[in-house]
């Protein structure tokens, strides 16, 4: 059972993915926050697998919310998913590289919100890839933080490629393709990748190809 925290100020929002997520046999809402400070305090006392956090939100906000929870180790297993009104969101590329997995447009179609709970925790794909790599090429370059050293002199030449692949995008199954390898054999160096550079998933994996350079904005392969 994949146990999802609700974090949005918007009760009708709270409502309507509720209803959605409980009508499925393997997701269930263990909790609702109309704030950050109440979803952090319900993040440790639930560990969740799965926040769907609102960026806007009184007192505490998501970004800060998702940020105390990334750095706790405790939490490491917990993922957070953005939720934002609108694409091109400037917070979100923020909370992505402090930790997210992913973000979800509020008026996403049902079927992608639960395909997006499913894969986040499984931690096997990048949600809506496309969207994703737009926004992040869209904001890499003006961060509000500098850069840091990703180390990419860690990778080989072979991981490299692969994590320029998932910068821009790529499935696994795609990246395959690209490369002619098994899906597993490309799986296996997107792993190895995030294990020698500390990345929390994917999400973060395609931060660090942006910041490092290695994937440029406004490049779509």
């Amino acid at each position: 059972m994949i146990r999802v925290l609700l974090a949005d100020d918007q009760v009708l929002v709270r409502a309507g993915f509720r209803a959605l997520l409980d009508a499925q046999s393997d997701i269930e809402v263990v909790g609702e926050a109309a704030d950050g400070e109440e979803a952090l305090r319900l993040v440790r006392d639930m560990t969740p697998d799965a926040v769907l956090m609102d960026i806007r939100m009184p007192r505490t906000d998501g970004l800060t919310a998702t940020r105390r929870i990334t750095d706790d180790p405790a939490l490491a297993e917990v993922k957070v998913v953005i939720l934002t009104t609108f694409e091109l969101d400037e917070y979100v590329f923020e909370a992505i590289r402090a930790g997210a997995s992913g973000f979800l447009v509020k008026d996403t179609e049902p079927e992608e919100l639960l395909r997006a709970v499913r894969a986040v925790v499984e931690g096997d794909a990048l949600l809506s890839p496309g969207v994703t790599r737009r926004l992040i090429a869209e904001f890499a370059a003006r961060s509000k933080e500098p850069a840091q050293a990703v180390g990419l002199d860690q990778l080989t030449e072979r991981e490299r490629e692969v994590m320029a692949l998932v910068g821009i995008g790529l499935s696994n199954d795609e990246i395959a393709r690209r490369l002619v390898v098994s899906p597993l054999t490309a799986k296996t160096h997107v792993s190895r990748a995030m294990v020698k550079l500390g990345a929390r998933d994917r999400a973060q994996l395609v931060v660090m190809a942006y910041e490092s350079g290695l994937v440029r904005p406004g490049w779509l392969g």
